[in-house]
C-alpha cells in the first residue's frame, strides 16, 4: 500500500486503484483533535467521544481529500446496501453505500472490521462495504456485487476490490466458532479457534466471479499495530478509523 499525508493526517491507499478518477483512503488514527481512548481521529459518535470532535475530524478528512460530501452510515452488520444517488440530510442506514455521483464520499468507520472498496472502471460505479465477521457470515460482499450487476449492469470481472486494514488471522479467534461461523468457513481455521478473515473475504469475492488479480488485501493487522489503528479486541474502549472513496 501507498502510505500518503497531509493536513497531518496519515492514510494508506491501493495501487490497485491507482490512476483511476477517484479518491480514496484508509486513514490511520493520526491526525485529528480526539483525545484520550479516541486519539486522535475517530470518526465515531457512539463510543464516548465528544459530537465537536468527530465532526472536526470529519471536516479535516473533507478538507484534504478535496470532498464537498461525507455520507456515513449507521451500520447494522448485516449484508444492507444503500443507493446514494445524491447526498442525503438524515443518515443513511446500511452497511454499505453505493454511488455513480461524482464527488461524493462514502465512508465506513471500523475498528478491526474490514472496509471494502468495490470499483468498476467500466461503469465508474463504486461501492465502500463495511465487513465485520458477521458481514462473512451474512456475506456482504455477494450482495455487493449483485446489487452492482442489478443497479449499474457491473461484469464481476470487470470489478476491483481492496480490502482495508482489519483484523488479522493472529488475533482473529472465536472460542464459539462452530455457533458463530457456518462450516465452509472452518477450513479457513489456522490454528486452534483462530480463523483468516482475509482469506474468507478473498475466497467469497473469487466465489461471486471478481478474478484474484482484481483483488487487494492490505494485510495490516489492526490489532498489532497499536501506533496507527484502533482496535475493539485490543480495547473496548476506543475510536474508529475510516475507511473513503468517491468518483471524481
Amino acid at each position: 500500500m501507498l502510505l500518503k499525508q497531509r493536513n497531518g493526517l496519515k492514510w494508506h491507499e491501493f495501487e490497485l486503484l491507482a490512476g483511476y478518477p477517484l479518491v480514496h483512503a484508509c486513514f490511520t488514527v493520526h491526525g485529528g483533535i480526539s483525545t484520550g481512548s479516541f486519539a486522535s481521529l475517530n470518526f465515531s459518535r457512539t463510543v464516548g467521544d465528544s459530537p465537536e470532535n468527530v465532526q472536526e475530524n470529519v471536516q479535516r478528512v473533507k478538507e484534504t481529500l478535496n470532498l464537498p460530501y461525507l455520507m456515513i452510515p449507521k451500520m447494522e452488520h448485516k449484508a444492507n446496501i444503500v443507493l446514494m444517488n445524491h447526498p442525503l440530510s438524515e443518515t443513511p442506514i446500511g452497511d454499505a453505500l453505493s454511488t455513480r455521483t461524482a464527488n461524493l464520499g462514502l465512508m465506513m468507520t471500523q475498528a478491526d472490521c474490514q472496509a471494502a472498496i468495490f470499483y468498476d472502471p467500466v461503469r465508474h460505479a463504486m461501492v465502500n462495504a463495511h465487513c465485520g465477521w458477521r458481514g462473512n457470515v451474512h456475506n456482504i460482499y455477494r450482495a455487493a456485487i449483485h446489487h452492482m450487476q442489478q443497479t449499474y449492469h457491473s461484469n464481476p470481472k470487470d470489478i476491483l476490490v481492496c480490502i482495508s486494514p482489519s483484523l488479522g488471522p493472529e488475533h482473529s479467534e472465536f472460542i464459539h466458532f462452530k455457533n458463530e461461523l457456518p462450516e465452509p468457513f472452518w477450513k479457513f481455521q489456522v490454528r486452534p479457534t483462530f480463523f483468516d478473515l482475509w482469506a474468507i473475504s478473498e475466497w467469497q469475492l473469487i466465489q461471486e466471479g471478481i478474478l484474484p488479480s482484481h483483488i487487494q488485501i492490505a494485510q495490516i493487522d489492526t490489532y498489532k499495530h497499536t501506533e496507527d489503528y484502533f482496535s475493539f479486541r485490543r480495547s473496548n474502549i476506543c475510536g474508529r478509523q475510516a475507511t473513503v472513496c468517491a468518483l471524481l
